[in-house]
């Protein structure tokens, strides 16, 4: 049987990953969005990249800067205000907004018509945390990602599906593929889970292998 991950496995294997092997959260949201980014190519044309406050939203400005640097026109669309992206999620948008990428405020701007435009849509807003429902500024960003012909990449697991149960929430993107970190998440095999996460590749973020052995054994 596939290894599959819980939310609480997932986060365990960061926090082993961190404390017991010394990678610290930049690292590992760098190889993240550097593996989503290399993954993506080749791609023609823009790609327009909804990022969360959250770390989610961190691998979606890794990725801006990683395709920026390899040509490939980028623009970000935040659903927060910048004050709420602290942390590691804050590092990576202050150096994406340092290099002159094109960052827009979602709560302003419909981005229907660019994700429209665009060659294709990254959904970075919600990660393996989430649980509920989404609710504004988020859902109307799920909704005009839903709402294109244009793919949509899913980062990590599509925004509003639950980890653990696979279960949509009231507004969930229906990715054409996901690029998944360590391992699936739990809720992938859920019936009904495909349509939303629809092809899944499993993508490393340079974390040992002994921290999901310890993580699965932990949480288990």
């Amino acid at each position: 049987m596939a290894t599959t991950l819980t939310r609480a496995q997932s986060r365990a294997v960061d926090r082993i990953a961190e404390e017991r092997f010394g990678l610290s959260g930049l690292i590992l949201m760098e190889n993240a969005g550097l593996g989503a980014a290399l993954e993506l190519l080749p791609v023609e044309g823009e790609v327009c990249i909804a990022c969360g406050s959250g770390g989610n939203g961190g691998d979606g400005y890794v990725i801006a800067r990683q395709l920026v640097c390899r040509g490939i026109e980028v623009t970000c669309f935040r659903v927060h205000s910048a004050e709420r992206l602290r942390g590691d999620t804050g590092v990576n948008y202050r150096i994406a907004l340092a290099m002159g990428i094109e960052i827009v405020d979602a709560r302003r701007e419909d981005p229907r018509p660019r994700f429209e435009r665009a060659a294709l849509c990254i959904d970075a807003l919600l990660g393996t945390g989430f649980e509920g429902e989404v609710r504004d500024p988020l859902a109307p960003v799920i909704r005009a990602l839903n709402g294109v012909q244009t793919p949509v990449t899913a980062i990590d697991l599509p925004s509003g599906l639950d980890a653990d149960t696979g279960r949509p929430a009231g507004a969930t993107v229906r990715a054409s593929r996901t690029l998944t970190f360590v391992a699936p998440k739990r809720g992938f095999d859920a019936p009904g889970a495909a349509a939303f996460t629809g092809e899944v590749r499993v993508l490393p973020i340079g974390a040992p292998p002994q921290a999901l052995a310890l993580a699965l054994e932990a949480e288990g």
